[in-house]
């Protein structure tokens, strides 16, 4: 899973970025509005923190361009405003959550997982595809009850696939969720990773379809 950071204050958005790095997610991060306008709108991300109180483009603006475009992804934004009438704003703009500054970084991670989880589809935050199970908060992933052991990547590319469980997900798809901006994405090493994630989850329930990418069977295989 792969978000996007936008803050102006650096030793805040350090501590967001290793907050969401070390909950499993591929974090970019941006230092005032018109670098994480133009990340959120030439990258693909799963979710964005984004802070109304920004140099160069206020978060206000950044979130109403984003929207302009077309771009859906969920967006919490952070203020540190108190007046009712900057969060009705955001809201207006196309927010779908926000949290008051000063916080509690769990409750930043909570909120954005809450909101992943609802954007792809699921009421409960135990997501199961099968008998592979995922706890939406805690990241933990198990196979008929017991936990699998994965590698960080194993867990990202893992996780993305039981929220999207029974569609297909296309190489691309992967690959612009799965590594940060900067990052060359190698089809291959994605490869690689699918056939180990078969060997530890069994092969029937991650089928390849040639040509269309990547699908993660919603039931038991037969």
């Amino acid at each position: 899973m792969k978000c996007l950071i936008v803050e102006d204050d650096a030793t805040l958005r350090g501590q967001i970025v290793q907050a969401f790095t070390d909950a499993g997610f591929v974090a970019d991060s941006a230092a005032d509005g018109r670098e994480g306008e133009y990340l959120g709108a030439t990258e693909t991300y799963d979710v964005a923190i984004l802070d109304l109180g920004l140099p160069r483009m206020d978060g206000i603006e950044v979130l109403t361009r984003w929207r302009a475009q077309g771009l859906t992804l969920p967006v919490l934004i952070l203020t540190a405003r108190g007046e009712w009438a900057d969060k009705v704003r955001g809201f207006r703009a196309g927010a779908d959550d926000y949290v008051l500054k000063p916080f509690r970084m769990e409750e930043v991670v909570m909120r954005a997982q809450t909101l992943l989880r609802r954007a792809a589809g699921h009421a409960s935050n135990i997501v199961a595809a099968g008998a592979l199970k995922l706890d939406n908060h805690t990241g933990l992933i198990t196979l008929e009850e017991m936990p699998l052991r994965l590698t960080p990547f194993e867990t990202r590319l893992l996780r993305y696939l039981i929220l999207h469980g029974g569609r297909v997900v296309s190489r691309t798809e992967l690959s612009e969720h799965m590594y940060d901006a900067a990052a060359d994405r190698d089809f291959k090493s994605l490869e690689v990773v699918i056939g180990r994630l078969r060997r530890k989850i069994g092969a029937g329930r991650l089928e390849t379809l040639r040509g269309e990418g990547y699908r993660l069977l919603s039931t038991e295989p037969a």
